[in-house]
């Protein structure tokens, strides 16, 4: 799990907003800049407030692993697939309809990798309701001697 440390800025019985900085696991992911910040260090996110945390709480926020690299796995390497198994059938089938190969499996190939990308946007709006795939509040931070502050 992918744990990160914030202070809850608004918050009411259902949700709260937990601004953050952002780690450096952050730094390596091409989504970062689509992931609740706007190009900065900082970010803000929104979760469910199963704890019952107030406006200047410190909590611990996580984000589990499993999910993500089934993302990673649907974005990245699921339209690669569908590509390569459009290639593949394009190859095979030309010759029965008296075509090329190499323009059956570019045109076969073309056509798997959109079908990829036209599944994963089917899918969008179920994944992003799903809970599975969003932040939540993992516990409430030990109080400081010191107020956190995010610059």
């Amino acid at each position: 799990m992918i744990k990160e440390y914030g202070i809850v800025t608004q918050a009411d019985q259902s949700s709260a907003w937990i601004k953050t900085t952002r780690s450096t696991a952050c730094e390596g992911c091409s989504s970062r800049e689509s992931c609740g910040g706007h190009g900065g260090k900082e970010m803000t996110l929104k979760v469910k407030n199963t704890l019952g945390v107030e406006q200047g709480d410190q909590v611990v926020i996580g984000l589990e692993t499993k999910p993500m690299l089934f993302l990673a796995f649907l974005l990245y390497v699921f339209p690669i697939i569908c590509l390569l198994i459009g290639a593949l059938a394009g190859d095979a089938l030309a010759p029965l309809i008296s075509m090329d190969a190499s323009l059956g499996a570019l045109i076969l190939g073309g056509t798997g990798f959109a079908a990829a990308f036209l599944i994963i946007r089917a899918n969008h709006s179920r994944l992003n309701n799903n809970d599975e795939y969003k932040p939540f509040l993992v516990k409430k931070a030990p109080a400081l001697s010191q107020p956190c502050q995010i610059p």
